[in-house]
């Protein structure tokens, strides 16, 4: 893989599981970083990490429930690095309860991090691509939640099925704009937090039925997709979701 040609990107979520991975698999292919979470003082590892050394690192507070959060966000990051060439949506909320003990609040925080504020995120980073007149990239993380049917997970799914069918629509919308947005849609993805919960072998087995290679991908593997739409070896592609599940949803 050749190394992105954008040179600054913006993370979300980025102080833990996919997030950091992918923030430190950007940093290594040469990007300055905006990173955030909920609170900036998460993010002090991911920026004191080595292998980001010589790359610039801003650690930034984001919510993103809160409209006024997006804009201030999206203004710290281009004051500390120049114009953003790469928005990462990965910042998202699980939620694990049956369909009919969902609560109004429970969906309103999920939809609102993990479609909502994801929404307003891109349309404020094309925003500012169309006022620099740059091309610009967008990469979100979706789930194989999104595209197939399961039990329990009925709000994060449908919010992840949002971000696949938003992919579509402003890949279309802002394709002449040359601004480019993908998604990646994994399996169950072996983080750390997921580590604990696979270490009970019926539960980890039970979850590994699922997956006909038999083997969880990885936060690395989600990582170096991220890297690869981002760059120009997939300058040809936008509208589409790369999927990263071991063939669940081929069956």
């Amino acid at each position: 893989m050749t190394a992105a040609t954008s040179r600054a990107a913006l993370v979300t979520g980025a102080s833990t599981g996919i997030g950091r991975a992918t923030a430190l698999a950007l940093g290594q292919a040469g990007f300055d970083l905006a990173v955030t979470d909920i609170e900036a003082g998460w993010l002090g590892d991911l920026a004191a990490d080595p292998r980001l050394q010589g790359r610039k690192v801003v650690p930034i507070a984001l919510d993103l429930r809160s409209e006024a959060a997006i804009a201030q966000a999206l203004a710290h990051a281009a004051r500390a690095l120049g114009p953003i060439d790469l928005l990462v949506n990965n910042a998202g909320r699980p939620l694990q309860k049956p369909a009919t003990d969902v609560t109004w609040e429970e969906w309103n925080d999920v939809i609102d991090i993990n479609l909502k504020g994801a929404f307003f995120l891109s349309a404020g980073f094309a925003r500012a691509c169309m006022t620099q007149r740059r091309p610009g990239a967008i990469v979100s993380l979706a789930s194989t939640h999104g595209l197939t049917g399961i039990a329990g997970r009925s709000v994060y799914g449908i919010s992840k099925g949002g971000i696949i069918q938003m992919t579509r629509m402003l890949a279309i919308e802002w394709a002449p704009l040359d601004i480019r947005v993908n998604a990646i849609a994994p399996a169950t993805v072996l983080t750390p937090s997921r580590e604990k919960m696979l270490s009970e072998p019926a539960i980890r087995a039970q979850m590994l039925a699922r997956i006909p290679l038999g083997r969880f991908p990885t936060a690395d593997e989600i990582a170096a997709a991220v890297c690869y739409l981002a760059s120009d070896d997939a300058r040809s592609i936008t509208g589409q979701t790369l999927l990263l599940d071991g063939g669940v949803t081929v069956v």
